[in-house]
């Protein structure tokens, strides 16, 4: 399949997908163009697409799914070894929730303290002392 199949197929755009493979995360032969070296692209392409897409959705950076990927092509991403991955990464994604609802109480807390008068609040030669 031609590029613009693929990009509709995986639903990355055109341009992400040449990306990933200067980065190399997919490849394509030399002997996958066509006579007018237009590349063609496999469906293990599309598979490799797909994975990544999954992997970016579990968080995952480019770096670590380029490690995946190749721990995957010769079949080496054990469960214990994925598992522990994941595990690591619901690690963060906590971590990141804590840090947030922390940010939204300091901001809570921040404009329950805006002591001005009513009629105040809306007077704009001042600057919120919120701020």
């Amino acid at each position: 399949m031609l590029i613009s199949e693929l990009a509709t197929k995986s639903g990355f755009s055109k341009d992400t997908i040449r990306y990933y493979e200067k980065l190399g995360l997919i490849k394509v032969k030399r002997k996958e163009r066509r006579d007018n070296n237009y590349k063609e692209y496999s469906f293990d392409v599309l598979n490799q697409l797909l994975s990544i897409q999954s992997l970016k959705g579990f968080g995952f950076t480019l770096n670590e799914i380029t490690e995946i990927l190749s721990l995957m092509s010769g079949n080496a991403a054990t469960c214990g070894y994925v598992s522990d991955l994941v595990k690591q990464k619901v690690q963060l994604i906590d971590n990141k929730i804590s840090q947030l609802l922390s940010l939204k109480e300091g901001m809570l807390q921040r404009v329950g303290s805006c002591c001005l008068p009513k009629d105040e609040k809306n007077d704009s030669s001042r600057n919120c002392p919120i701020l």
